[in-house]
């Protein structure tokens, strides 16, 4: 839902902030000038933290309190004015309901709301919690000064009542109150207008004040997109020779455009700033100046923490993620994808009398990722779970969903059967039964997962697919059997089609031979796979397109935005239906340069430009006449004005964001309806005609494209809301009936560019077309539009309806489903006022959404014994090109890998190292050691072994400047180099000389240890074989002057170690070797070695044979060169930082000796040698 309440204390403060800022059209000012004054803004907000109705009530009276005083410290007028006090909750008849005091002074006040809050009140049926209060000062008035103004939206534009006779008995507003409409198309109501239209029963004296304040309140209301504003009552005082007329406006209803907080939002939060509204302080840092405006929950319908969980994880994905909880003790729990599809399946439970055990509702769609579908999961079934009480039914979850267009169905199942699995006993306790269906992109991985999961969980798991009705499962898990209704509404089930692909095959399951012949049959050679297209002339551009069939097998089209996915859908789409040419002309992308990007046409490939304007697109494919438009919420207005432009070539556009500011969302439809031009959505997946064009995702993946038969026209046309919704009547329909002869999604949204009567109208004159199907929903009077057009006998061809959202009735509270639109705001609005005045009106109407296949099958039977429909033979499935990635996901290729990595992966929705989740290698804190555990050894080490090896990269981080490495890397900095170059230039020296004997010493000491040798007999071997000690000696450091390091962490390995036997023997060792000379001492390089080798076959965590090859393939010496690379690091930043310059070795520190003189040889000169020849 966009439009959101506000509380009347921040409504206010955005009347307070910009009445008087928001700028008004001149034509729109007064010849009288300005007459508003701007009362002074006093106004004391409380929110008390009900938390502490847990506790002891003396706590809870001393929160208060504490509030209280705190308040009147931050608004001292609160001790000197009369005042009104009044609970802030969305609550409406406050004075009906005895929540209003009114001229009472501080003293008065306090114990008032002292005992009010967290009182449980019942107002309107609907029980709640008081626990926020406004105080601000009394304005005596007399009776006669109150006034009711209401600012309202619909499509058509924005409506002003006004009316003298406001305040509590104000009574039916709608039948008393003046109006005065101000259409999209207009700019403001001009002065005369409000005057004529609104103020006829106002005293002449306080019309000038009224006009310049009306005007100045319109234009805030269109500024800061509300969409409901509502003002009972507006006091304007008499004028005295003293003072001009003043206003004020006393009890403030309001509701804001929520999806327009990236336009309107830096003003709503400046007009919350503490520094705007007389508080102390500055509010922490956030993204506008001042804080986000707040959207109370309706009142009796606070958030549980569950709910604002999700309602964050929303806030974060641009998936949706949407949960109610109804009934927290309810034994049914659903889990559903998709908006529509939601509500069809709290409609079948409230049809089977169990809306009272109907636990929640909520959705989860757009493509949501493993991640977020395993936390919404893990959340309701962590509330299913709860109650210590086990219900005496046991409980029941339903999975349900209807065939996705995009979303894969395998991956968010990933994330439901993890969380399943991990609420293994809960469920099991709580005697859970599960119930699946699902179709879409991968569904039957996604479906086979969860059977699998049946087989472990200890839980019965009954899966279905897209062949079983969408909420066929309801009656199953509620009532233990089905309704006896299939698909094709009768009781045999309709028969698997092919693909004729193999691949495609085996994706549906189907044993039916493949087709030959068939235009892809085969790939093509390797020398013909590009494929061309010539260009469309202007003057094969089609002038003569008929308004009635928008869509036809030569529309092209252009996408806005980069949507290669897309692309490629419309593309495979468009070869399956044999066009002679893709529908997709070329992309618009205003971000990237011009450039052309490949896509594949059948097996081959062909190249569609991408422009980075509309004009240049225009002007190169003058045959295009549509364009669907993927840009942003953000950008789409501005977008979809810019195609507007060229009105006179494109007569249809298609908005798939959703989030459309409403306002804008009019004024593009008013504009289209001007230029003449069809708009589809927004908020809309757009639409399909069988055989000849879809619009970007429609339809779904290409397999559930050719299970509903969308390769070629039908009899049946359908308009839905729902874009999910549609897939799901593109499957019934095709099964029950000839199949789809065009299909549109109009969108979920309140303002759609086009509604059901445009599309309906279009069908009823398209003599293909022989039956109309209406999917509409709760929310809006779409619908009575349609009564009034067969009634009228605009259209007389049959037409099928039902709108969902039944169940509405049966909340005890306010529920907003899953489609921006889908609420409704009176009793016309409701889905069973709209489909009784369907049914009245001689639609079609099913007694439940359960029964439409039934429908649908009677109609099309009598319309095929009538003659009207002609049963036409089926053409041969066409073969579906599988792109190899799709089908390598699917499971159904394979080839051998490049690589092989078994550390890491970085495929999933989170990093794993060696397994482990890179979120709980934070939450347990492993730290660098655990982690080098993981990528290096596969495994998790104990704790100690982790400290051994940060203790290892501390030790070797650096030795100074004078060391070969380091002086390397300082040489090639000051050289000019970069810091990759640098380092590689200082680890290039690391070898046996040089840090490089950590393996070298590990596997000379636990070999002579292996063997047994005594370590006198290990040195005189050595010696005898003229071979170095590795990890003995050290050129500095002696027994006299011990190297610290080396004490280090033999002091931490004897603490720690299980065992040190490798270690011991070295130290025996190194007893022989000092006797010879001081320095001969076990090094840091040996010690680390020898440390590494008894913790590798000591700690348990190896085999002996795991812990030689790591010995052999180079691990130990892997810890040098990164502890080493630490302080190569350092060094390089240290010369870039000191700005040195390149080094030169100066000449006194270099032996120059010439050819002849060197030590030790003497070198013939050429002029001896040739003297000794003569």
């Amino acid at each position: 839902m966009s439009a959101k309440a506000v509380r009347e204390y921040d409504g206010k403060l955005l009347l307070a902030q910009w009445l008087l800022r928001t700028p008004i059209p001149a034509t729109s000012i007064s010849t009288t000038g300005f007459k508003f004054i701007q009362p002074a803004t006093r106004l004391a907000h409380i929110s008390i933290d009900t938390a502490f109705l847990t506790t002891d009530k003396a706590v809870f009276a001393q929160h208060v309190q504490v509030l209280l005083n705190n308040l009147e410290q931050i608004h001292p007028w609160l001790l000197t004015s009369k005042l009104v006090a009044k609970p802030d909750q969305l609550i409406k008849r406050r004075g009906k309901s005895g929540l209003l005091l009114l001229n009472a002074d501080w003293a008065q006040v306090k114990p008032w709301i002292i005992e009010h809050a967290g009182k449980e009140v019942v107002v309107d049926h609907v029980a709640g919690v008081l626990k926020t209060f406004l105080i601000e000062p009394f304005i005596p008035h007399p009776a006669n000064t109150e006034y009711y103004i209401c600012i309202n939206s619909d499509r058509d534009g924005d409506n002003i009542l006004f009316t003298h006779e406001g305040g509590i008995d104000v009574g039916d507003v709608d039948a008393k109150a003046l109006r005065l409409q101000v259409k999209v198309t207009d700019i403001f109501p001009a002065p005369a207008a409000i005057q004529s239209a609104l103020l006829t029963h106002v005293p002449e004296t306080k019309h000038d004040v009224l006009i310049d304040f009306i005007t100045r309140l319109y234009a805030v209301y269109v500024d800061l997109h509300f969409t409901y504003l509502e003002i009972n009552p507006l006091v304007v005082l008499d004028p005295t020779p003293e003072h001009p007329a003043q206003v004020y406006y006393l009890d403030l209803a309001a509701k804001v455009d929520q999806t327009a907080e990236f336009e309107a939002g830096p003003k709503w939060a400046f007009a919350r700033a503490p520094q705007n509204i007389g508080l102390a302080g500055v509010a922490g840092q956030g993204a506008d100046i001042g804080p986000p405006l707040d959207f109370p929950a309706p009142f009796g319908r606070e958030l549980t923490k569950e709910e604002a969980y999700v309602q964050e994880l929303d806030s974060k994905t641009g998936a949706s993620l949407k949960l109610t909880i109804l009934n927290k003790d309810g034994r049914i729990w659903t889990m559903v994808a998709g908006g529509g599809a939601s509500v069809v399946y709290s409609d079948a439970i409230a049809a089977l009398g169990q809306a009272d055990e109907l636990a929640n509702y909520g959705e989860y769609s757009g493509a949501p990722t493993e991640t977020q579908t395993y936390e919404y999961a893990k959340t309701i079934l962590d509330l299913m779970t709860r109650s210590p009480v086990l219900h005496p039914l046991g409980k029941v979850l339903i999975i349900g969903g209807g065939i996705a267009n995009f979303t894969n169905v395998a991956s968010t199942f990933k994330g439901i059967v993890r969380a399943l699995t991990e609420f293994k006993q809960p469920l099991i306790a709580h005697k859970v039964r599960i119930f699946v269906r699902r179709g879409g992109p991968n569904y039957q991985e996604g479906l086979r997962s969860m059977r699998q999961l049946g087989e472990t969980l200890g839980v019965e798991i009954q899966v279905f697919g897209p062949e079983t009705h969408i909420t066929e499962i309801v009656p199953l898990a509620l009532t233990g059997k089905s309704s006896g209704l299939s698909q094709t509404g009768d009781a045999t089930p309709s028969a698997a089609l092919s693909s004729g692909n193999f691949l495609q095959d085996q994706l549906l399951g189907s044993n039916t031979p493949m087709n030959a012949g068939s235009r892809a049959s085969s790939p093509p050679p390797p020398e013909d796979r590009m494929t061309y297209f010539q260009d469309q002339s202007a003057e094969n551009a089609d002038t003569g397109r008929d308004e009635n069939t928008p869509f036809t097998a030569h529309t092209r089209s252009f996408i806005y935005g980069m949507q290669p996915r897309a692309v490629q859908g419309m593309l495979d789409f468009d070869f399956i239906c044999k066009r002679e040419v893709p529908s997709v002309a070329a992309m618009v992308y205003p971000f990237g340069g011009a450039h052309v990007q490949k896509f594949y046409w059948g097996t081959k490939e062909t190249l569609l430009p991408v422009f980075t304007s509309l004009d240049e697109a225009v002007a190169k494919f003058p045959e295009v006449d549509t364009v669907v438009n993927f840009a942003s919420c953000r950008s789409v207005y501005d977008s979809t004005r810019e195609i507007f432009k060229h009105s006179k070539q494109i007569r249809t556009i298609s908005i798939i964001a959703e989030g459309v500011p409403e306002r804008r969302a009019r004024q593009i439809l008013w504009e289209a309806k001007e230029r003449n031009v069809l708009v589809i959505g927004p908020a809309t997946v757009g639409g399909i005609k069988p055989g000849c064009f879809k619009i970007g995702n429609t339809g779904g993946m290409m397999d559930n494209i050719v299970s509903s038969k969308l390769y070629r026209p039908g009899s049946v046309a359908y308009v839905s809301k729902s874009g999910g919704m549609s897939n799901e009547l593109n499957n019934i329909i095709s099964r029950t009936t000839d199949g789809v002869y065009e299909g549109v999604a109009i969108g979920g949204d309140r303002y759609p560019g086009s509604t059901f009567i445009d599309h309906l109208l279009r069908y009823e004159k398209d003599p293909g077309c022989k039956m109309l199907v209406l999917l509409g929903e709760v929310g809006g009077v779409e619908e009575y539009r349609v009564c009034e057009a067969i009634k009228n006998g605009t259209i007389r061809k049959p037409v099928i309806a039902w709108c969902i959202g039944t169940c509405a009735k049966m909340f005890a509270t306010e529920v907003q489903f899953g489609h921006a639109g889908a609420l409704a705001q009176s009793d016309l609005e409701t889905a069973d006022a709209k489909n009784r005045a369907l049914r009245a009106a001689g639609v079609i109407v099913p007694d439940t959404f359960e029964k439409l296949p039934l429908i649908l099958n009677q109609t099309y039977q009598a319309l095929v014994k009538k003659g009207i429909i002609t049963v036409r033979p089926e053409p041969e499935t066409p073969k579906i090109p599988i792109d190899y990635s799709w089908a390598q996901e699917l499971g159904l290729v394979r080839k051998p890998a490049s690589f092989v990595s078994t550390i890491c992966d970085d495929r999933g929705q989170e990093l794993l190292y060696a397994g482990m989740r890179i979120s709980d290698v934070f939450k347990e804190d492993i730290g660098i050691g655990g982690v080098l555990s993981l990528l290096w050894f596969k495994r998790r080490l104990p704790a100690y072994a982790c400290k051994f090896i940060e203790m290892v990269l501390m030790l070797t981080a650096d030795h100074g400047p004078a060391v070969s490495g380091a002086h390397n890397t300082i040489v090639t900095a000051r050289a000019g180099k970069d810091l990759v170059s640098s380092l590689c230039a200082g680890l290039l020296t690391i070898g046996d000389r040089f840090g490089g004997a950590l393996d070298g010493a590990a596997e000379q000491f636990s070999s002579a240890y292996d063997k047994s040798l005594s370590p006198r007999e290990f040195v005189n071997s050595m010696r005898k074989q003229n071979k170095l000690i590795l990890g003995i000696g050290h050129k500095i450091k002696s027994r006299t002057n011990p190297d610290l390091r080396v004490e280090i962490i033999k002091d931490y390995a004897k603490a720690h170690f299980p065992s040190t036997p490798v270690l011991d023997y070295a130290l025996a060792v190194e007893t022989i070797t000092t006797s010879k000379k001081d320095n001969l001492i076990l090094n840091v390089d040996g010690a680390i070695g020898i440390l590494f080798v008894d913790l590798l076959r000591n700690s348990g965590a190896f085999t002996r044979e795991e812990a030689e090859e790591y010995i052999k393939i180079g691990t130990l010496n892997g810890l040098f060169v990164l502890g080493r690379s630490i302080g190569f690091i350092g060094h390089f930043l240290d010369q870039k930082r000191l700005k040195q310059g390149l080094y030169r070795h100066p000449w006194d520190d270099i032996s120059y000796l010439t050819p002849g003189n060197e030590l030790g040889r003497t070198v013939a000169s050429l002029d001896s040698i040739n003297k000794k020849a003569a």
